[in-house]
């Protein structure tokens, strides 16, 4: 072989056979081979289909975001005044240091207030402890490790078995809730079990099957979901009175209130009655959780802008509660986001913007109103088999349609109509221009799968 250069191609007289060549290495398993494709978010899902459907009379009623009469994104005008405040203070008052883990201690005293009255006894006595949070998630989630990692069993471990959950680690949900709910609270260690909300039969509020519910099953010790108004996803609230007695078995019961408030101001219009279930079980003493959104009634959902408040029992008990909230959200995501905290503390700070925030916030619930008027109201107009008040005497952004699977299904597939298969519809996606259409399509669907 020495007349064979290096690097040169061997020759192959006639017949020779060529060389052999190796076999293809096996395919490479990667690390990550073994994980499946999840399934999409059914929220977000439908607004995915929505975008890549190019047909002209598509609507939109699966995302929980406010639209105007327009069908466009609103920013709120007082939201422009706060960040034409921050700008002109960027460089002098303002920076982009981070924040402390546990957000402004302008903001905690605002947002307090806010939510528990200025004459809250609790506030005035230091028993409320507050940390900033990403949004309403962020809040219920640090909660949730909160609740897991500090809350002591009632039970002496010697004498629990081995598959025995305390009552201390769990949490009671609406039967449904808001769809995040329930993996929140179980990512966070909980068990997560359910009480009747909903009544199908006549599309409104189950209360006798939540109060047996507490009553008989919940065991002193675990926690209670409340959504302090306009739920999601039903817009089925109770009245004050059934509030009142909501409260007073949960006290006598001994369970512990964790209120989600994501709709404060945008179910009513009036920031006042929309606090009220917060308020009452604020002063009637309980020990409690409250987690705070401004995404939906300031329109600030990228910001990702939030509050937990604990209330305590103790000064001295809200001080240890505090210290450990911190190290809850430092190996979680260090310290919270500081752009919207500074818009918040300008628009409940100055009286003139907190008072404009008051106006449009009523604007934007009395548009939500006419819409839940003019959807009955064609309905009923056009002989929709069925009934239709439950449209207008739920509440909030949401309403609980009482559609079947099927009809949801026909109203997304033949008429570009995007809402939940359980359906739930955001009213804020409808308006005067697509309302007719609406109803047409609605009255189609029932028609035909009834």
């Amino acid at each position: 072989l020495k007349h064979l250069s290096a690097g040169a191609p061997p020759k192959h007289g006639r017949g020779s056979r060529p060389p052999r060549r190796a076999d293809p290495p096996p395919a490479a398993m990667g690390i990550f081979d073994h994980i499946a494709v999840a399934p999409p978010d059914p929220i977000l899902g439908t607004t995915i289909a929505y975008n890549a459907d190019k047909d002209p009379n598509k609507i939109n009623l699966g995302i929980g975001a406010y639209r105007t009469e327009a069908g466009k994104p609103y920013v709120l005008e007082c939201v422009r005044r706060a960040e034409e405040a921050v700008l002109a203070a960027t460089g002098s008052t303002v920076n982009k240091e981070y924040s402390t883990i546990d957000g402004p201690p302008m903001l905690k005293t605002l947002t307090q207030k806010l939510a528990f009255g200025e004459d809250c006894k609790a506030i005035a006595e230091g028993r409320i402890v507050s940390v900033q949070a990403l949004s309403g998630t962020g809040s219920l989630r640090v909660a949730g490790e909160f609740i897991k990692t500090f809350m002591r069993p009632e039970t002496p471990p010697a004498k629990r078995k081995l598959d025995d959950v305390p009552a201390s680690h769990e949490i009671w949900v609406s039967n449904p809730t808001w769809g995040n709910h329930n993996a929140i609270f179980q990512k966070s260690g909980l068990s997560v079990k359910t009480y009747p909300y909903y009544k199908a039969e006549t599309s409104g509020f189950d209360f006798d099957g939540m109060m047996k519910a507490l009553k008989e099953q919940a065991s002193p010790g675990s926690h209670v979901l409340l959504h302090a108004c306009a739920h999601n996803p039903t817009g089925v609230d109770p009245s004050e009175d059934q509030w009142r007695q909501i409260a007073a078995l949960m006290q006598e019961r001994k369970l512990v209130p964790l209120m989600d408030s994501a709709y404060q101001g945008y179910a009513s219009g009036s920031l006042e009655k929309d606090a009220f279930a917060v308020r009452l079980f604020a002063n009637m003493g309980f020990e409690m959780y409250m987690c705070q959104s401004f995404a939906k009634n300031l329109g600030l959902y990228g910001e990702r802008m939030g509050m937990l408040h604990v209330v305590c029992a103790s000064a001295e008990d809200a001080k240890a509660v505090l210290s450990q909230l911190k190290m809850v959200i430092r190996p979680m995501y260090s310290s919270p986001p500081i752009h919207g905290a500074l818009l918040v503390e300008r628009i409940l700070g100055d009286p003139a913007t907190l008072e404009a925030w008051k106006a449009e916030l009523k604007g934007m619930a009395d548009r939500i109103l006419e819409v839940r008027k003019l959807l009955r109201q064609g309905l009923e107009q056009k002989g929709t088999p069925g009934t239709w008040n439950h449209i207008t005497d739920q509440i909030g952004m949401f309403s609980y349609t009482g559609l079947s699977e099927t009809q949801c299904e026909r109203l997304i597939n033949k008429h570009h109509i995007y809402l939940l298969k359980s359906g739930r519809i955001s009213l804020a996606g409808l308006n005067k221009g697509n309302m007719q259409y609406m109803v047409d399509c609605v009255d189609e669907v029932v028609r035909a799968c009834p």
